[in-house]
């Protein structure tokens, strides 16, 4: 079979000849990039061609070939202006409604950026973000998608994430956790009243997402019981992800959920919501949970990856990682895509990736 027929087959949990293995190596390709790192056999490869040598499969056409099928744009009442300081991104959008400004500041070697300036700091700003919302369309790219489809074939699915749950979004890119809490307390019911502005767009949104001919979509939410502890987690996201998870599958689809942060708070309410899979679920000695822990909790849920990134770096023995790879082989097969939880790092060692590709194609089913 074909990495494309493994992944498939996985999620309409039909018989496969072998695990699908399916590593994100995003930023480690990109943090060797920007520190000129590369290792000489992969020098002046592209990503989906160090996939290749690696004989593994890519998972995300906006990660592995700079393509995503969606795009957002924002009418002419919404100006934007964007300042590049160096170190730092500063956006300021003007509106009609008010002014917006955020300072973003940019990660090193294959990192993400974090906001040092959230655009959202009180009531008042939540309407001017309500208007950019309003005066903003998303819409499908069928040529990107149909481009990054060729260039994956039979490598994997096209997959993609979109903007998250709107309570995740407040945390995320709009508030910041601190902010969001104490807006939950002081101003609780423009809070809330913001949240369903945001979830009110996001109905467009699916409308457009449920249309597209993408097969697997992926909520991409970083959900970490530090930051989305039970209280938040039950009240304001399984309700959420319910909703759309259902339109989701009435559309014929299928979806999983990026959970890459403490787990051991949430494990009871993991399958609350009806999610397809779990990705990036990280386990000891990285996480907070055990295999066992984690099994137990997603009974037959799909884990997507599961082996934890640190166990790639100099430090841990070959020998450990492979131990622990065919531990999550074994216990959670044939409802499994193997992969990282949840990138690789830059200074992990790649021929790792090489050496579980070897292991998994002679694990039986």
């Amino acid at each position: 079979m074909t990495f494309r027929e493994r992944l498939l087959r996985t999620f309409q949990r039909r018989e496969k000849d072998r695990i699908l293995w399916q590593p994100r190596i995003y930023y480690w390709y990109n943090g060797r990039r920007a520190t000129d790192t590369m290792p000489g056999k992969y020098h002046g490869m592209s990503m989906l061609e160090v996939y290749d040598a690696l004989e593994a499969s890519p998972r995300y056409g906006p990660e592995v070939l700079g393509l995503s099928p969606y795009k957002t744009t924002a009418d002419e009442t919404v100006k934007t202006r964007v300042e590049d300081r160096g170190e730092e991104m500063v956006t300021v959008h003007d509106t009609p409604a008010g002014t917006l400004r955020q300072i973003v500041r940019k990660g090193s070697q294959g990192s993400g950026d974090y906001h040092r300036e959230y655009p959202v700091k009180s009531p008042e700003d939540m309407k001017v973000m309500t208007y950019i919302l309003e005066h903003t369309t998303f819409s499908f790219d069928r040529e990107a998608f149909e481009e990054a489809e060729r260039q994956f074939a039979e490598r994997g699915v096209v997959q993609t994430y979109y903007p998250r749950a709107p309570f995740q979004r407040l945390i995320i890119s709009y508030m910041g956790m601190q902010n969001t809490i104490y807006a939950l307390t002081d101003y609780k019911s423009e809070t809330e009243a913001f949240m369903k502005a945001i979830d009110s767009w996001d109905d467009g949104m699916y409308e457009v997402i449920l249309e597209s001919p993408l097969e697997i979509l992926n909520f991409g939410e970083n959900i970490d019981a530090n930051i989305d502890a039970p209280r938040y987690f039950n009240e304001y996201l399984v309700p959420y992800y319910r909703k759309r998870v259902d339109q989701v599958h009435a559309a014929g689809k299928y979806c999983h959920i990026h959970m890459d942060g403490s787990l051991k708070a949430l494990l009871p309410f993991i399958n609350d919501a009806g999610f397809d899979g779990i990705e990036a679920a990280t386990p000891l000695p990285q996480g907070d949970v055990t295999l066992e822990e984690l099994k137990e909790a997603m009974g037959d849920t799909i884990l997507l990856d599961g082996i934890p990134a640190v166990l790639f770096l100099p430090q841990y023995p070959q020998e450990e990682l492979e131990e622990f790879a065919t531990q999550v082989l074994d216990m959670f097969s044939p409802n499994l895509i193997l992969g990282v939880s949840d990138e690789v790092p830059p200074p992990a060692e790649i021929e790792r990736i090489g050496a579980l590709s070897k292991l998994v194609e002679a694990y039986e089913v």
